[in-house]
C-alpha cells in the first residue's frame, strides 16, 4: 500500500510541474514559436501534450519506486530526481518565458546528463525504476536536437 501511494503522489508531483510549466508556455506558444524556424522533424502540437503525460507518469513512477528503497544510492537518487525536475521545469521558463533557444538548450544539455545520471544510479537499486525512464531519454534525446536547431537557426 505504501508503494502505491508514493508513486501515487510523484505521478501528482510530476503533473503539477509540467502543468505549471505548460501554463508559463501558452503566450510563447501562441505569440512567438509558431514564427520559428523549426526543424522538418518537429512533430504536429498535439504530440507534445500526449508525449509529456506519458513522460511525466513514466518519472513519477520510477522515483515512486524507489521511494523507501534502502540503498546507499537511495539520497543522491532522490537528488538527482529532484534537479532533473526543475530543470526540466525550468526549460520551459528559459525557452518559452524568456524566448531564449539559446538559453534552453544549455539547460537541456544539464537535464540530459541529470537524467542519465538518475538512470545509471537508478538501474544499480531498482531495475524497473531505470527501464521506466528510457522513453525520457530518447525524448530529451529528441527534444535537445530541435533546441538546437532552433537556437542555430533563428
Amino acid at each position: 500500500m505504501k508503494r502505491s501511494v508514493s508513486v501515487l503522489l510523484w505521478v501528482l508531483v510530476c503533473f503539477a510541474i509540467g502543468a505549471v510549466a505548460s501554463y508559463m508556455q501558452s503566450d510563447a506558444l501562441v505569440e512567438w514559436y509558431p514564427y520559428l524556424n523549426n526543424s522538418s522533424l518537429t512533430p504536429p502540437a498535439w504530440v507534445f501534450p500526449v508525449a509529456w503525460s506519458v513522460l511525466y507518469l513514466l518519472m513519477g513512477i520510477s522515483v515512486g519506486l524507489l521511494w523507501g528503497v534502502r540503498s546507499i544510492y537511495s539520497t543522491i537518487l532522490y537528488l538527482l530526481f529532484g534537479m532533473q525536475l526543475v530543470l526540466n521545469f525550468l526549460w520551459s521558463v528559459f525557452f518559452f518565458y524568456f524566448r531564449s533557444p539559446v538559453l534552453g538548450i544549455i539547460d537541456l544539455v544539464m537535464l540530459d546528463i541529470f537524467v542519465l545520471l538518475y538512470f545509471v544510479g537508478a538501474y544499480v537499486v531498482k531495475r524497473a525504476s531505470a527501464l521506466l525512464v528510457i522513453p525520457y531519454l530518447l525524448w530529451l534525446a529528441f527534444a535537445t536536437y530541435l533546441n538546437l536547431y532552433i537556437a542555430i537557426y533563428n
